[in-house]
C-alpha cells in the first residue's frame, strides 16, 4: 500500500514508519522540516503543515490510507489547543482529499477504568504523570470524540496502553476495546515496535473501522 504518515519523526511515528517499510509498503512522510527525516528506500518526504487542512489534503491525495501520529510536543504550553486544532485539521484534510481510511494514534487517557470513568479523570492519573502530560491526554480524549462524530471517513483510533516503552519487537500483542488493559493489578504496557505492528496489521486487515481499540503486550 501507499501510506501517508503524519508525525513520522515522533516516538510512535518512527516505529510505524519502520514497520511499514519492513513490510514493503511505500511511506510518504508529511513533515514541517525536511532535515528531520533520513532518506530510506520506500520513503518519500513532503512538506506539509498539519494545521493547514488544504496542505494536508494535497499531500495525502492518491494514497491508500493515512496514519496520524500527530502530537505538537508534550511540553508545548499550548498543547491542548494545538492537539485538538491539529486533529481537526487532519480530519478535514483527509476528507477533502477523497481518501476514506484514516488511522489515528490516540492516548491511553480516554480508556475506561470503570463504567463511565476514563483514566485521565482519575486522581491516580494526575499523581503518576508529569503535569504537562495532562493537557495532552485530555486533548487526545477530545480527539476521539471528533472521530466518533465523523461518518464520512473509515476511521480507526488506537489507544496505547498505560505504559509505552522502547523495547524489542516480538510481533505479538493482545487486543482490547475501550477498557484499560491490565497485567494483574498493574496497568499493562507495550513496546512501541509492537504497537506499530498492531497499527500496520489494522491497515492491512481492518477489524476496527469506526471504532477505537487498544493493545498491550502478551500477558
Amino acid at each position: 500500500m501507499k501510506i501517508a504518515l503524519i508525525g513520522s519523526t515522533g516516538f510512535v511515528g518512527t516505529g510505524v514508519a519502520t514497520e511499514l517499510l519492513s513490510r514493503d509498503h511505500h511511506v510518504t512522510a508529511l513533515v514541517r522540516n525536511l532535515g528531520k527525516v533520513e532518506p530510506k528506500a520506500g520513503l518519500s518526504v513532503v512538506l506539509a503543515d498539519a494545521y493547514d487542512h488544504l496542505a494536508v489534503a494535497d499531500a495525502v491525495a492518491g494514497h491508500d490510507a493515512v496514519v496520524s501520529a500527530f502530537n505538537p510536543g508534550w511540553e508545548d504550553p499550548d498543547l491542548y489547543d494545538k492537539y485538538v486544532a491539529g486533529t481537526a485539521s487532519i480530519v478535514r484534510g483527509v476528507e477533502a482529499s477523497g481518501i476514506k481510511r484514516l488511522l489515528v494514534v490516540g492516548g491511553a487517557g480516554s480508556l475506561l477504568v470503570a463504567p463511565d470513568i476514563q483514566l485521565v479523570d482519575t486522581p491516580e492519573f494526575a499523581k503518576q504523570v508529569p503535569a504537562f502530560v495532562v493537557p495532552g491526554a485530555r486533548a487526545a480524549r477530545d480527539a476521539l470524540t471528533i472521530l466518533r462524530d465523523n461518518t464520512t471517513l473509515e476511521w480507526t483510533l488506537i489507544s496505547p496502553p498505560a505504559f509505552l516503552e522502547a523495547g524489542v519487537r516480538t510481533g505479538a500483542y493482545r487486543l482490547g476495546g475501550d477498557n484499560l488493559l491490565m497485567d494483574g493489578d498493574t496497568p499493562a504496557g507495550i513496546a512501541v515496535s509492537d504497537l506499530s505492528v498492531a497499527i500496520v496489521d489494522e491497515l492491512e486487515k481492518p477489524r476496527h473501522v469506526r471504532r477505537r481499540f487498544t493493545v498491550a503486550r502478551m500477558a
